[in-house]
């Protein structure tokens, strides 16, 4: 546990979440600001930055996104590694984010507008 993340403060109870799912290892929570209803957030307890640290947590951690993505229809499930790639908090977490057509919920490879032709 790192005392400064706040994933790994939630995940050993010392800060609030509203947790949807937990297995042994891994936690399910929602974001405190969802895109998307039934968006949650799933989390290992071990503390590794990004999804290139220890592969084995990565793994596993998908495994228990697959879980829940498999109850929806139409889900992303995305995680970012870098500030580049728009990661904002240093502990691997990944989205499920539920889909429906027409949900206009834009992804950096959705194209935002027509092409120039």
């Amino acid at each position: 546990m790192t005392a400064a993340c706040v994933f790994c403060r939630i995940v050993a109870g010392h800060a609030p979440a509203d947790i949807v799912r937990e297995w042994e290892d891994v936690i399910a929570i929602r974001p405190l600001h969802p895109v998307a209803p039934g968006h949650v957030l799933v989390i290992p307890h071990t503390h590794v930055a990004d999804v290139g640290e220890l592969p084995g947590v990565s793994a596993r951690t998908m495994a228990c996104a697959a879980e829940l993505a498999a109850d929806v229809a139409a889900v992303n499930v995305i995680t970012s590694k870098g500030a580049a790639a728009t990661q904002t908090v240093a502990h691997l977490h990944l989205h499920v984010v539920p889909r429906t057509a027409g949900d206009d919920l834009p992804l950096p490879w959705t194209p935002q507008q027509p092409a120039a032709g």
